[in-house]
């Protein structure tokens, strides 16, 4: 069975922040991928994660710990945040290894159910590790969408600039146009 179309309206972020946008605003209501294992399936399949971990009660439980971690961290302070994204993290590790090919490492899991939350976790390390600076907020006042600046000068300020961006040059517009 495959999973249904991700409703998101952002989506392809690194999974860290994939993870934080389960969360989004649509016309001024919260929606939540996560309210059910039927959107974990669905978040899941968006990440290349549906063949490895199942959409169950237990994963559902330890992708939402791991989301409320991601998310004070993020939105908070890292004082706030690191001892809840280290209990996650506690659930897994990386094992070093020596291939034919070479050098690997694979995480590892002592309960496959923490997989996906903990996968998430890690990639939050790994974004802080490449630029701290460029993981952000959407601009916009009613969006609660992150992202990864990938611009050349490091300047995006819009989740989606087809979305986000233009409702902001739209007010602008409007509000130069009433003063006239």
């Amino acid at each position: 069975m495959s999973a249904a179309r991700d409703p998101r309206p952002l989506t392809g972020e690194p999974l860290a922040l994939d993870l934080i946008n389960t969360r989004w605003n649509r016309e001024g209501v919260t929606q939540d991928l996560l309210a059910d294992t039927e959107g974990l399936a669905v978040w899941l399949a968006s990440n290349g994660l549906d063949g490895a971990h199942a959409a169950d009660e237990d994963v559902l439980d330890h992708v939402r710990q791991a989301r409320e971690a991601l998310k004070a961290a993020v939105d908070g302070s890292l004082a706030e945040g690191a001892p809840l994204v280290d209990a996650v993290l506690a659930h897994g590790r990386i094992r070093a290894r020596l291939t034919e090919r070479g050098a690997a490492e694979e995480p590892e899991f002592a309960d496959p159910a923490w997989g996906p939350a903990w996968l998430a976790a890690r990639n939050y390390l790994e974004l802080l590790a490449q630029a701290p600076d460029r993981i952000r907020t959407c601009a916009h006042e009613t969006c609660i969408l992150h992202f990864f600046d990938t611009s050349r000068n490091g300047t995006r300020r819009w989740c989606s600039m087809a979305a986000c961006g233009n409702r902001a040059k739209a007010s602008r517009h409007y509000a130069r146009s009433k003063e006239n």
